[in-house]
């Protein structure tokens, strides 16, 4: 298990480099073309994932080749996220930011469905021996569709106002990601914190979950009653995620986000408690509701990251500090849970961990988690009314209180 969830977690090391390169030309060349750029490389990647040969055809270099894929499409992955972003962020209307910008992030759920559909379909067609051997393939065959239709709608779109203001008045930086790490590593490192109670968890409860509540786990459940209880619940996230985009709207990004944060902090214990009855009806429900603490933060969070930053250094500040959330949040999570509960040894040393064998351990963890990024989304700066079409050095000073105003009674 250790060793799977190893492979899964290369790709996440890899999202921060893509966030530096398409950071870069995000910044540069614009948001259009670098999104190109990452769809392209990202769904190459994917697609080619289903011909990687066998161990038996071609042994070790199998894995080695599969690793390297995984960390091409982790690069792609890196720098789709900030683009696709500002794209809807910098077109939508002022007062609308965090709705709009929750929408890249509505595509989160969209692939979890497509994703765990296919798997039933596949396990259901091919059968336990045949998804094995070549049913887990054919999703990959066809995601070459997804990205033929990505790119029709990339290809028609018009780079967006304020990217093109900056051409226009030539404000391009020329080193978008040294200026960034150089004027707002402490935004930065804020991006990255505030996501842990929203990165590690998801990931626990999308991955993890298969672990623990799949037999031989200690629930024994089948992978088709998780698969559907999982994809149920990400169906409810086409709603909670902009919803909660459109409430940070009228109540401010922090204040959304920070009510996300504490009910995570909570629903670990209350998610594992459900889970630890073995109760079909209470397994089901825990799942199914699991991802709206997740979506009260990931609705919210695309506006509250991207307006961290200045325009001409937007594209690679957001990106960052998105993406080192994944390298030490979201692909370790499966790993530390593992640890926790069962034990083992860390991949890459000879340290063996000896495991709580509780689930209370797990929830501890996602607490933790929790306390983290409350304190960061507390430094954050709440930008939800500021005009982002202008450059933060550009706005016009705030005045005192009351100056400009003329006295309402002659002084006696």
């Amino acid at each position: 298990t250790l060793n799977v969830f190893l492979i899964y977690a290369v790709g996440f090391i890899a999202r921060p480099i893509g966030a530096a390169i398409f950071g870069h030309y995000g910044d540069r060349i614009g948001r259009k073309a670098t999104l190109i750029a990452t769809l392209l490389l990202m769904g190459v990647a994917t697609f080619l994932i289903g011909f990687v040969p066998t161990y038996s055809s071609i042994g070790i270099w199998g894995a080695v080749l599969l690793v390297v894929l995984r960390f091409i499409q982790g690069a792609g992955v890196g720098g789709e996220w900030g683009g696709s972003v500002l794209l809807s962020m910098e077109w939508g209307h002022r007062g609308r930011r965090g709705f709009w910008a929750s929408w890249p992030q509505f595509g989160v759920p969209v692939g979890l469905v497509l994703a765990n559909g296919a798997l039933y379909i596949m396990s259901k067609i091919a059968g336990q021996e045949g998804f094995a051997t070549w049913g887990w393939r054919v999703p990959f065959y066809f995601s070459i569709l997804l990205v033929a239709v990505g790119l029709y709608v990339r290809l028609r779109v018009f780079e967006t106002p304020l990217f093109q203001r900056l051409l226009d008045e030539k404000k391009i930086e020329s080193a978008p990601v040294a200026e960034v790490i150089r004027r707002n590593w402490k935004e930065i490192l804020q991006s990255a914190f505030l996501r842990l109670s929203e990165q590690a968890p998801f990931y626990l409860f999308t991955a993890y979950i298969f672990t623990y509540a799949v037999t031989p786990g200690p629930l024994k459940q089948t992978r088709d009653f998780i698969l559907l209880a999982l994809t149920c619940g990400a169906v409810l996230s086409f709603v909670s995620i902009p919803l909660f985009g459109y409430l940070s709207d009228r109540l401010g990004r922090k204040r959304v986000y920070m009510a996300g944060v504490v009910a995570m902090g909570i629903w670990g214990f209350v998610y594992f408690g459900l889970l630890d009855t073995k109760a079909a009806g209470l397994i089901f429900l825990a799942i199914f509701l699991s991802l709206i603490p997740h979506d009260a933060q990931y609705g919210p969070q695309a506006a509250l990251i991207a307006e961290s930053y200045t325009g001409r250094l937007r594209y690679s500040g957001a990106s960052l500090g998105y993406q080192l959330a994944s390298v030490f949040a979201g692909g370790p999570a499966p790993i530390i849970a593992t640890l926790l509960f069962a034990g083992g040894v860390i991949p890459g040393t000879s340290i063996k961990v000896t495991g709580y064998h509780t689930s209370l351990a797990i929830a501890w963890y996602i607490a933790i988690c929790a306390v983290i990024s409350f304190i960061a989304v507390a430094t954050v700066k709440e930008r939800s009314k500021q005009d982002i079409s202008l450059e933060y050095d550009e706005q016009p000073a705030a005045q005192p209180v009351g100056a400009g105003m003329r006295p309402t009674q002659q002084p006696t």
